[in-house]
């Protein structure tokens, strides 16, 4: 991250998630995979990576099967923990 001062004014250039490797998602995949599992009817494993289109899908196919769907978000959850996933960004989920 690099610094500088325009007069009275301080500028910061660099990444917003300065604790995390360049790369990297501030989400982690444990916690993803976990509510995928837990909350997978709503689709909020999605939802927390910033999938919002996918998150919505889970939703709206756990109401329309009367909750047969949710199966989707629980193995969805199970293969996050797994494989790993990425973010909205395309970032890998960390550890």
């Amino acid at each position: 991250m690099r610094t500088g001062t325009d007069g009275d004014r301080r500028i910061t250039i660099g990444s917003p998630h300065a604790g995390y490797p360049q790369g990297v998602s501030d989400k982690s995949k444990v916690v993803a995979g976990v509510i995928g599992i837990v909350l997978g009817f709503f689709g909020a494993g999605r939802f927390y990576i910033g999938d919002v289109k996918t998150g919505v899908l889970q939703l709206v196919v756990s109401v329309c099967t009367a909750g047969l769907g949710s199966i989707w978000g629980l193995v969805d959850g199970i293969l996050i923990l797994v494989n790993g996933g990425v973010d909205a960004q395309g970032r890998p989920l960390r550890d």
